[in-house]
């Protein structure tokens, strides 16, 4: 049995939604707090999946995700990375992908100083909306194999990625906001915090660390669709596959 670990922490909000995603795929689940952690009464080499899903951690203080960030990379720091070169595979989700830029494991794990962070959304206001993302084929990532569209939600008030122009080329993009048409340069609604290169979500060159912005436990069955009513509702959501391709890649570890 793959064993997922969802990191909890104060104010994170969409653990139990993420657990049950990852359940449905065939995966068992254990919701932990990061004290626990910390406490070493849970152990990360335990599992082979790691997940930081969204929320608003410790109120997002100071900055989106930074105080866990900075619980991790201090006080985790070494444990997330034996989980790593374990073989582990590890997903943030909204706030998740602000914890691990802002821990230094994205772009790259040990990578110094990221050159990359999210911030306040150019809408200056918190963003709630459905949005279509094209994935990159070519991108090592783990998650979205066989995946070339996502129609999921986004939530989110500093979703913002911006970075150091000369690194742009070297990212790992796996998700582009785009159109219905699939225009990847569409601006506002379909970017919806203004992202550089309309970028929603990227992964390590191993593709084995992968965060995005929007929601994918969030549309899951076909029933979650906006419009299934209108349209026919499908088996599966969209985001259903990102968990399940986790589980099927966990269990040759």
């Amino acid at each position: 049995m793959v064993r997922t670990i969802v990191l909890r922490a104060p104010g994170t909000n969409c653990d139990v939604e993420t657990a049950f995603a990852f359940q449905q795929a065939g995966a068992e689940v254990a919701l932990v707090h990061v004290n626990q952690l910390l406490r070493r009464e849970q152990r990360l080499v335990d599992y082979q999946i790691m997940v930081i899903p969204g929320g608003f951690t410790y109120g997002d203080d100071i900055a989106a995700g930074k105080v866990l960030a900075n619980e991790l990379k201090l006080k985790l720091g070494e444990d997330v990375m034996r989980f790593f070169q374990a073989g582990g595979l590890i997903l943030g989700i909204c706030n998740g992908f602000q914890v691990l830029v802002k821990a230094g494991f994205l772009p790259e794990p040990n990578g110094g100083s990221p050159r990359l962070t999210l911030t306040n959304n150019d809408s200056g206001r918190f963003e709630c909306r459905w949005v279509h993302l094209v994935v990159n084929e070519s991108s090592p990532c783990v998650f979205t194999k066989g995946v070339e569209r996502l129609y999921i939600p986004v939530a989110h008030g500093e979703g913002k990625v911006v970075a150091d122009p000369e690194i742009l080329p070297e990212l790992n993009v796996v998700a582009r906001y785009t159109d219905e048409r699939g225009d990847t340069s569409a601006g506002y609604p379909h970017n919806p915090n203004g992202s550089v290169d309309n970028i929603a979500g990227i992964c390590d060159k191993s593709g084995r660390i992968f965060a995005l912005m929007p929601h994918p436990e969030r549309h899951i069955r076909g029933t979650q669709h906006p419009q299934w009513t209108r349209l026919g509702a499908k088996q599966y959501g969209d985001g259903f596959k990102i968990f399940q391709n986790a589980v099927r890649w966990a269990k040759g570890l």
